[in-house]
């Protein structure tokens, strides 16, 4: 009897906090205010700066899309599988965390904007490690980030050049892997490496790995959040007719 009371208490709880997550969240005047995923650590596009302030490319995109929206945001800065998982949960309505815009991802619920930025992947390997090229991966460790067009990437090549793949939750656990030699090389979204080699992180993008890339895209996992995809759009195409987009860009990447 007081295992069926526990498993039942349970329940109830499970189920009000369910109810309680997926509820609209409102700021004081009433209007709905739409909770945002990001990443925790993917500079240039979301990071924790000096003074302690989440900022970023995709931070700076989504709050200037939203002023020219006139919309309410909060951001959540979750991590990648978390950011994901809060969308997928009704915990979060949209998700910006340099999210490449892919036919298997959209198969499996994604629903994306348009384009934001374009992006390539490349590969990084230790400095003086002596792997000049996917030639040198076979029967050696590659690091990847879990749920990445990075991963992607590096499946694409595994069959080819022999290499095996350990997955990472996040990119300075991935980078350091290959710092500390459990693996040979880690993939990663060419922006991102090279601002990480930038800001000390000890490896070395080889340039003639990279592929053809894509596009990022805001993403939403649930079709009756469609307003908000299509105020993304309108946003984006504002800000970048007003040249603000440009300023982001240059803010992070230089010009």
């Amino acid at each position: 009897m007081k295992k069926f009371l526990a498993l039942t208490l349970a329940l109830v709880m499970v189920l009000a906090f369910a109810a309680c997550s997926k509820a609209p969240a409102s700021n004081e005047t009433g209007s709905k205010t739409w909770i945002i995923a990001m990443d925790t650590v993917f500079r240039p596009f979301e990071y924790t700066d000096e003074n302690g302030e989440f900022v970023g490319i995709d931070v700076d995109i989504i709050n200037a899309v939203a002023k020219d929206q006139g919309l309410d945001i909060e951001i959540k800065s979750l991590g990648w599988d978390a950011a994901i998982a809060a969308c997928q949960a009704g915990q979060a309505d949209g998700m910006i965390a340099g999210a490449s815009i892919t036919e298997k991802r959209q198969s499996e619920g994604w629903i994306f904007s348009d384009g934001y930025y374009t992006a390539t992947q490349c590969m990084a390997v230790a400095k003086d490690s002596g792997i000049k090229g996917f030639e040198d991966l076979k029967g050696k460790l590659v690091a990847v980030k879990t749920g990445t067009q990075g991963e992607e990437y590096a499946k694409s090549l595994q069959e080819e050049y022999g290499f095996d793949i350990s997955n990472f939750e996040d990119s300075p656990t991935m980078y350091q892997a290959v710092v500390g030699g459990q693996c040979v090389a880690c993939f990663e979204d060419t922006p991102i490496m090279k601002d990480s080699i930038k800001s000390g992180v000890e490896l070395v993008a080889l340039d003639d790995t990279q592929n053809e890339g894509g596009e990022y895209g805001f993403a939403i996992f649930d079709a009756n959040n469609q307003e908000l995809i299509d105020a993304f759009n309108a946003g984006l195409k504002n800000i970048k007719a007003s040249g603000e987009y440009d300023q982001i860009l240059e803010k992070y990447l230089g010009k």
